[in-house]
């Protein structure tokens, strides 16, 4: 474990007791700060929308770059306050709405339900919001930090409300299924690209992206609903929209169910894209012979 690892861990208990527009301003101007030094992750972001918005003028993208680096800065920051201030402070900060049944059910049902959250920068405050106020067993799958301290600090962070488990990817899928098949929850992100052995191609904007088929063949076979969870970043701290479940979701067609996927995906970005997480190399792995877009 890294002393800079220590130092951050608790640089971000210290300001966990701020005042929220405190916390958003520094994160403000961090963002600004990594926009203007962090080349490389910036020419990601940049070539992500030039990719999935070419109707839109130079000027409005770079508009939504300078945003995003923004809301990546300050959405890491209210890691400190999610994790680490009093319950009472955190609830007070988030706000769950949208479809009242599908609300209920992850409250008090007791169907196996995949909550499909995608990668907006709101996506672990979602999960607090929706897991604080349940006492169905839960569960999320997460990738291993290099850093073992990290790796502890993000885990105890994302179990700290609610009966939930927080699975190693490299488990596989059978803890994942377990809990579906007793009722429990699965917080889902499968909007990524792990890599050309995980993931099957399909359109995303109109590209070819290599993504997780996760959703459908968890859905499938734990039997369970699948319900969108879209996290906004607010003034007052965060908005969880919950929207109804999708019907005939999923099929026997696993790349079928994987586009409606990403063609839903997109409706949910286009109405707020500077909170998508441009910054993952969302096209690095490419069909066999086409040339790469990073």
């Amino acid at each position: 474990m890294s002393l800079g690892s220590r130092l951050g861990i608790a640089f971000m208990r210290v300001i966990a007791p701020l005042p929220l527009p405190l916390v958003r301003g520094f994160g403000a101007l961090l963002g600004r700060v990594l926009h203007t030094i962090a080349l490389p992750r910036r020419r990601v972001v940049d070539t992500n929308l030039a990719v999935c918005f070419p109707e839109k003028s130079e000027a409005e993208r770079r508009r939504i770059a300078r945003e995003t680096f923004v809301y990546v800065a300050q959405s890491w920051l209210d890691r400190s306050w999610l994790w680490h201030a009093p319950e009472k402070v955190v609830a007070g900060r988030l706000k769950v709405v949208g479809a009242a049944q599908e609300i209920r059910e992850i409250a008090d049902g007791d169907e196996p339900m995949i909550l499909f959250a995608p990668h907006f920068y709101g996506l672990d405050a979602a999960a607090t919001a929706l897991t604080m106020h349940t006492a169905r067993p839960s569960a999320t799958i997460y990738t291993t930090q290099r850093d073992p301290m990290v790796d502890e600090w993000i885990r105890e962070g994302r179990t700290r409300f609610g009966n939930v488990a927080a699975l190693n990817r490299v488990d596989g899928i059978k803890p994942v299924l377990g809990g579906l098949r007793k009722g429990g929850l699965l917080y889902l992100l499968p909007d990524m690209d792990f890599g050309r052995d995980q993931t099957i191609f399909v359109p995303f904007y109109g590209v070819q992206a290599a993504t997780v088929p996760s959703l459908s063949r968890f859905a499938r076979l734990g039997k369970a609903k699948v319900v969108p969870v879209v996290a906004k970043l607010t003034a007052g701290g965060y908005e969880i929209e919950v929207r109804p479940a999708w019907q005939n979701f999923p099929t026997d067609d696993v790349e079928a169910d994987t586009a409606l996927m990403n063609q839903r995906l997109q409706g949910y970005i286009d109405t707020m894209p500077s909170q998508y997480y441009w910054v993952h190399r969302r096209f690095k792995t490419r069909p066999e012979g086409a040339p790469p877009i990073y």
